[in-house]
């Protein structure tokens, strides 16, 4: 682990996700595996600069990453262009859309549009390993060897029982993914929560995000609401393209 004051700092920011809002100092030392005083002292400096907020006992991200995060040009444009597709997809399908872009082995949440189906609400600035979410299997399939053995080498740790697990299993699906234009999370990030996800490309052909329709499994219609998703991401890709 790199020892700088600047990778722990960031180490710690990356301890928080969707399902970690709020970390005391102990999860943080033991997820970092920084000692529990270096965390303690770390967590206070952070929070006096409005990275991290106190939150009863732990602390939360706070307002410098949300306005520090809208600056990012990229991801920025992409947000910009999709929001007005994605709300029409919303009121479309009724369900809850995501749109993310793949950071590492892990997707991050750049947009979301409806509300939320769970009280493990998915947020805008949120991560979750790809392989376990269709936005990221979509992105996977599109995108290069290296990806997609960088994401195995993690050894596709489970969220649910039903999170593919397995190189052969992922591999299996990017290829269906491939041919069928689109992807499926089948309740593998969150319990009773399916969706099914499009790749979003660029001009140059190649894979930018992922876009998605996420609702309860009993909702999802993969036939009408796949159709929905692909129609939506490539309207973005031509906007973007354009812009």
């Amino acid at each position: 682990m790199d020892d700088s004051v600047i990778a722990r700092a960031v180490s710690i920011v990356r301890t928080f996700d969707a399902r970690h809002q709020v970390l005391g100092v102990s999860e943080v030392a033991r997820r970092t595996k920084l000692p529990k005083a270096t965390a303690h002292r770390m967590l206070r400096e952070l929070a006096t600069h409005k990275v991290l907020e106190r939150s009863g006992s732990g602390y939360r991200l706070w307002l410098l990453l949300f306005e520090v995060g809208a600056l990012v040009p990229a991801h920025h444009t992409i947000a910009a262009t999709a929001r007005p597709v994605m709300t029409d997809l919303r009121e479309t399908t009724r369900g809850r859309i995501h749109l993310a872009v793949l950071d590492g082995t892990e997707v991050v949440y750049v947009e979301i549009v409806g509300e939320a189906h769970t009280p493990i609400a998915s947020r805008v600035g949120g991560r979750l390993p790809a392989h376990a979410t269709g936005v990221g299997k979509v992105i996977l399939a599109h995108s290069g060897p290296a990806a997609i053995e960088s994401v195995i080498a993690t050894g596709l740790p489970r969220i649910t029982a039903r999170t593919l697990h397995t190189p052969g299993a992922l591999m299996r699906e990017l290829e269906a993914i491939r041919s069928d234009g689109q992807g499926y999370d089948r309740e593998e990030s969150h319990v009773g929560i399916s969706c099914v996800a499009a790749p979003i490309f660029g001009a140059d052909g190649n894979v930018l995000a992922g876009l998605s329709i996420t609702g309860p499994t009993r909702m999802i219609d993969p036939d009408r609401m796949g159709l929905a998703v692909r129609t939506a991401a490539r309207t973005i890709g031509r906007q973007v393209a354009g812009s």
